[in-house]
């Protein structure tokens, strides 16, 4: 009987004594980075004459100090974490996917159409319908990336990249001339931004004078659903097992490439959703600078998160809050808005920095348990030849 390394050591959970190490490591490490880099941002703000602890409690007051703060960073939460809970996805089977920002757009135009075109449809279709044109969509500009990879050995980093620059394209074609808004071209205001929505596409408001919509509750359901398809059913575990090892997984027999591709649809998907959502909830129209950034912004919270879709949950709501209290502390101790950027820019560095450090190691403990477990294996198999 020939000797066969069992793919489950590599795709199935890892001993008992180093799960503590490793989740503290996924857990505690990007929070550290994010408290370095505002410690690191405290230092600059001593330079300019600006007291750190006024503009970080103005920061968090913004965030959390109260009601509309909270509305606020839960509206910015939930793109964020649907866009980084297909980053986890795609991460796991062992791709990147920089695509959200095409994928959001691409599930913005797809939902409003949908809405604009079957307005008189009962509200309990109308919204589950543009949901799912978005989700498709983004699936769709997904699918592509996903294919070239697949087929290919196109990186999917580059292709993710060009995708967003032509969705970007096509929406500013479609809100310059098909999709612009009749009113405006009667009003002759040519505004780059579609018609209205119809009202019974409208999210509800689950807070009155607060744009909190309940697009947070999908958000979170899809959470769940993507904690229960990693690690509850076949696919999520072939998904996984690709990330750990690709060789051992296509030993075993598992297809990696599709696997691969699928985790790009699905991250696709995701991102369209969140797109018809921030049309449905928020703007109730398409128009310019719908993405807000989310679609990068997603990648560091799903690094915050430790590319975990339970981690993702604290992970969106915090940075959510970071993106609202900044702006409240650029008004409060009067800074430049370049500042706040930098300081994000700071936050973004360490996280990604402490993700791939904590990767590393990981990597590092696992090829060593490997090295262990083959000779142990080995002998294994021998005594059952013998």
């Amino acid at each position: 009987m020939a000797f066969k390394f069992p793919v489950k050591s590599l795709a199935g959970r890892e001993p008992s004594h180093g799960e503590g190490f490793e989740f503290f490591l996924r857990t505690a490490i990007p929070f550290l980075g994010v408290i370095a880099a505002l410690l690191i941002s405290a230092i600059i703000l001593l330079f300019l004459k600006t007291n750190p602890i006024v503009a970080y409690s103005a920061m968090f007051q913004g965030a959390f100090g109260s009601v509309n703060g909270w509305s606020q960073s839960l509206v910015k939460a939930t793109p964020l974490l649907l866009v980084g809970l297909g980053v986890c996805i795609a991460f796991r089977a062992s791709v990147i996917n920089v695509g959200g920002e095409g994928q959001i757009i691409l599930g913005a135009l797809a939902g409003t159409w949908f809405a604009l075109t079957f307005p008189d449809l009962p509200r309990f279709i109308l919204i589950p319908g543009c949901m799912t044109a978005g989700f498709l969509a983004g699936a769709f500009w997904g699918l592509i990336p996903g294919f070239l990879k697949a087929r290919y050995k196109v990186n999917e980093i580059l292709s993710t990249i060009m995708m967003n620059s032509i969705a970007l394209q096509f929406m500013n074609f479609l809100l310059q001339g098909p999709m612009m808004d009749p009113e405006g071209i009667k009003a002759g205001t040519f505004l780059a931004q579609s018609a209205r929505l119809p009202p019974t596409s409208w999210l509800a408001r689950l807070i009155p004078r607060t744009m909190l919509h309940s697009g947070v509750y999908v958000a979170l359901i899809f959470a769940i659903l993507v904690y229960i398809f990693l690690w509850r059913t076949t696919i999520g575990y072939q998904i996984r097992a690709v990330g750990l090892n690709p060789r051992a997984s296509r030993y075993s027999g598992i297809n990696v490439p599709f696997n691969q591709m699928l985790s790009l649809t699905i991250a696709g998907g995701l991102s369209g959703l969140a797109g018809v959502i921030e049309v449905m909830g928020v703007h109730r129209r398409i128009l310019e600078g719908l993405t807000g950034g989310y679609g990068f912004t997603g990648i560091v919270a799903a690094l915050l998160g430790s590319l975990h879709p339970l981690g993702m949950l604290p992970a969106s709501v915090l940075f959510g809050g970071l993106l609202v209290g900044a702006n409240t502390m650029q008004r409060a101790v009067q800074i430049p808005a370049a500042l706040i950027n930098a300081i994000l820019g700071l936050i973004v560095l360490f996280v990604s920095g402490s993700a791939l450090w904590i990767h590393q190691i990981i990597k590092k403990r696992k090829t060593a348990a490997i090295v262990v477990a083959l000779p142990k294996a080995a002998a294994a198999s021998e005594e059952t030849k013998s």
